[in-house]
């Protein structure tokens, strides 16, 4: 006997999340062409790396936006879960991109050090100021929703790394101003670059896992198993398997045998226990398959 559960919740407020996007994508294109200006007269390297980093933020950001549209695509025939893998591939998709721009800034300011130039140090802190207020306040729009969707999520995680990547910058630049140690404008590109990796790599791995299927990193497999074998009436569990759908909804199948005397009530009950373990687990997207011990061949 089979029983299917789908519940889908709404994790996020769409028309909330959608303006955050367009807001953010708005702020940081802004940002990011007075930070280029600025680098390139300045010479900065710092605000060039950050300036690249920003873009490809912006790139996120648009892209994200796509994916929380296409999210909301109906089912169809051919797509029966409508477009909610979109989600996984964009998350994907955003990692990569970073990891590209990683390399870039880190090729071009090795490029840039056998040119050492003057810097103006006190021009780049007061447009690295600026990024600081612009990526928080955009990160904030975010903040409410961060913890439902990796999209949202990665969005917050980023913009959050980049204010604090623009407070080193604002530190790079009162150093260089006060003692025209130039070189250090090189090393904030380095450690822009590595705060930058430390936080898309986790992004990539995780969204690498949800995109062939593997189990969500915030679900225990071994925890979901266990709290069902142990229920009252199970003989054992098999076959079972625990996906993302999307960003935020996840999904279980799994065979259940159960002893030959349960009755239809004692069925039923047992299913609807089952079913409030698992939304528990952040599992909402459920089609088990019970059977009486006496019936398996």
């Amino acid at each position: 006997m089979a029983s299917q559960h789908h519940n889908h919740t709404k994790s996020t407020n769409s028309i909330s999340s959608k303006n955050a996007f367009i807001i953010g994508i708005i702020l940081n294109l802004i940002f990011v062409l007075i930070e280029a200006i600025v680098g390139v007269k300045t010479h900065s390297s710092a605000l060039l790396s950050d300036a690249g980093h920003n873009l490809s933020d912006v790139a996120s950001l648009a892209l994200a936006l796509g994916a929380l549209q296409l999210n909301k695509v109906k089912s169809s025939v051919k797509y029966t879960y409508g477009f909610q893998k979109s989600t996984i591939l964009v998350a994907l998709l955003n990692a990569i991109i970073l990891l590209i721009v990683i390399g870039a800034i880190i090729l071009e300011t090795t490029l840039r050090i056998n040119k050492p130039e003057a810097i103006q140090g006190k021009t780049v802190a007061l447009v690295a100021f600026i990024g600081i207020i612009i990526n928080s306040l955009t990160a904030l729009l975010f903040i409410r929703d961060k913890n439902n969707d990796l999209n949202i999520k990665g969005a917050f995680s980023h913009l959050m790394a980049d204010a604090g990547v623009s407070f080193g910058v604002v530190i790079g630049g009162i150093i260089i101003h006060y003692t025209n140690y130039f070189w250090v404008d090189f090393i904030l590109s380095y450690v822009i670059a590595i705060i930058i990796f430390i936080s898309t790599w986790k992004l990539f791995r995780e969204t690498l896992r949800l995109s062939l299927d593997g189990v969500p990193h915030s679900i225990n497999f071994t925890k979901v198993k266990s709290e069902i074998e142990t229920m009252n009436g199970i003989y054992s569990i098999c076959h079972l398997h625990i996906w993302g759908l999307s960003t935020t909804q996840n999904a279980l199948t799994a065979r259940i045998i159960i002893e030959s005397t349960f009755t239809n009530e004692q069925e039923i009950n047992l299913k609807n226990e089952i079913k409030v373990k698992l939304i528990d687990q952040n599992i909402h997207h459920i089609t088990l398959e019970i059977e009486r011990q006496d019936h398996i061949s």
